[in-house]
């Protein structure tokens, strides 16, 4: 069977396409685009007019690569950026009127579900580990093993949340970084009693900017063709702080560092840096398996 998996991310749309069988999910087609339907007024929850135009027509180009691979079943997924906007709704009733497309809204449950059978599928889980997977309006922080999800939670600190709120100077200041680590003390209170009661030793990082930091320190390495890598600790924290000390400009000609994340990833370091002190936790990998591929399996398993 067919398959096509659409994730409506905050900042970037995907669309996977893939061969599924009881045995075997073989991906044919994937593309991404930068819609940033969080642009703006995310913290204000709407979807400003321009975004909104953005995502509708990326869904009919969307929606055309799906006819001309003639799928079977498509699920569309959408997250934080259409579940809390008030014009949300309006986004869904569109895509179905305009594109042919019928989305699934999705709860930080159901979310933090299909990152961690993504994640499990690529084989990087090993003893007890923490997967975090960063997007632009939530977080995702699943703490599980192997075999089972211990404990997962879905929280709006997504970077781009964070950034439109908190980071207003360039390079980033204290005063910018101090109110975002007070904001995450608030925020992450029950994922730290979470940690102490599970203690993991392992953090997964789930796409997105675990890619951008992977592709900075593994040079030599196609990130897009494999699904999961180690990323090297101390490598980690020398990159965070170039990045967290770094200008705008200094940014932008960063190597490995795509457009999108130039401001975001200042945002993803603070925040990484953050659950590696709260969790203590000193090995890190990367899986480029996160939340489609993990739909895709969750399909993969209805076919056994």
């Amino acid at each position: 069977m067919k398959a096509a998996v659409i994730d409506l991310g905050t900042n970037t749309f995907h669309l996977i396409i893939a061969e599924i069988s009881a045995t075997n999910v073989q991906i044919i087609y994937k593309t991404n685009v930068p819609v940033r339907l969080g642009q703006g007024r995310i913290n204000e929850n709407i979807i400003i007019p321009e975004a909104f135009e953005r995502g509708i027509e990326t869904l009919k180009n969307f929606k055309q690569k799906i006819d001309k691979y003639q799928v079977q079943q498509t699920l569309a997924i959408a997250t934080s950026a259409v579940r809390s906007a008030a014009n949300g709704i309006d986004f869904v009733e569109s895509a179905k009127k305009n594109a042919d497309i019928i989305i699934d809204v999705i709860d930080g449950d159901k979310e933090a579900e299909y990152i961690y059978k993504g994640v499990k599928a690529t084989g990087t889980i090993n003893g007890t580990s923490l997967i975090m997977d960063i997007g632009g309006g939530s977080t995702e922080f699943i703490i599980c093993n192997d075999k089972e999800l211990l404990w997962k939670k879905s929280y709006n600190i997504g970077a781009a949340r964070l950034m439109q709120a908190y980071f207003h100077s360039d390079p980033i200041n204290e005063l910018d970084k101090s109110a975002i680590i007070n904001h995450l003390n608030n925020e992450l209170t029950d994922l730290k009693e979470a940690c102490i009661l599970h203690k993991p030793d392992h953090l997964i990082g789930s796409a997105g900017a675990f890619e951008t930091f992977a592709s900075m320190i593994l040079k030599e390495t196609h990130i897009e063709n494999i699904k999961s890598a180690p990323i090297e600790f101390t490598a980690y924290n020398s990159l965070s702080e170039k990045l967290i000390t770094s200008t705008h400009a200094a940014r932008q000609n960063m190597p490995d560092l795509i457009k999108l994340r130039v401001d975001m990833i200042v945002i993803a370091a603070i925040l990484t840096n953050h659950i590696l002190s709260l969790s203590e936790i000193k090995q890190i990998s990367l899986s480029t398996y996160d939340l489609k591929m993990g739909v895709l399996y969750s399909l993969s398993e209805l076919k056994s």
